[in-house]
């Protein structure tokens, strides 16, 4: 499927705009969409792919940047000048910012008229990942892919709010959740919480660890990229947004 890509910008409530990264199909049809939530290092080539490759399936999707308030338009690469830069801004989000951010991406898709404004869905990987979670849990996204969303399942949530694992009642649509078995970022004993915080709460939803996984194992720009479960965890993310989206059942 051919696909148009562009640098946009969305405007914030009380003012100010939020850069973006957008990729849809060019033929202009009313489409699903999904927002690509980026992880430490800014909407990078790997976001961008991934929101690329989403286009090609036939969705509009949009990479909102959440460091627009402390680091507007970074783009880091995965080295440790990366990782430290990543982290500082890691550590300045809020997650009431946060959500503010998603609900304004998800007004810009609707008002678009090649966006089904009721199917939207989100993705999103490491604090991307937790930020998908959190927009399952706080925002009208309908189904969410959260990869090794760091932080789930900590005390509290960014910037010292309530906890993200504890709106976990919260969430109406369904999720997926996927982890890698050494992720060291998050242990066992935080995924097996976010399982039970999701079961316990009636939530539909699939949990999958993959065996030898480290952090970050779906990007193949990064060493601990492993080729057999990204492989898989696209079907999963594949026929999720296919069933939930399109009700490809």
């Amino acid at each position: 499927m051919n696909i148009t890509t562009e640098s946009i910008q969305i405007p914030l409530e009380g003012g100010g705009t939020m850069g973006g990264y957008l990729a849809r199909p060019d033929d202009r049809e009313a489409r699903p969409a999904i927002l690509v939530f980026m992880e430490i290092f800014g909407i990078n080539s790997h976001i961008r792919d991934v929101a690329e490759r989403l286009a090609r399936e036939g969705y509009v999707a949009l990479a909102p940047d959440y460091f627009q308030r402390t680091g507007p338009g970074v783009e880091y690469g995965y080295d440790d000048e990366g990782m430290e830069r990543g982290m500082a801004l890691l550590g300045a989000l809020k997650a009431d910012e946060m959500i503010s951010d998603v609900d304004a991406a998800i007004a810009w898709l609707e008002a678009r008229t090649d966006v089904q404004s009721e199917r939207i869905g989100a993705i999103g990987f490491c604090i991307g990942g937790q930020m998908a979670y959190l927009s399952a849990c706080e925002t009208s996204v309908c189904c969410v892919a959260s990869f090794y969303g760091g932080g789930i399942a900590a005390p509290a949530g960014p910037g010292g709010a309530e906890s993200t694992i504890g709106r976990t009642g919260k969430i109406k649509g369904r999720i997926l959740c996927l982890f890698g078995e050494e992720d060291g970022y998050i242990p066992p004993e935080q995924v097996a919480a976010i399982s039970a915080a999701l079961k316990d709460a009636g939530v539909n939803h699939e949990t999958v660890v993959y065996p030898g996984a480290d952090h970050g194992f779906f990007c193949d720009q990064r060493e601990s990229y492993q080729q057999a479960a990204a492989t898989d965890a696209w079907d999963r993310v594949k026929a999720l947004f296919a069933a939930e989206l399109r009700g490809d059942r």
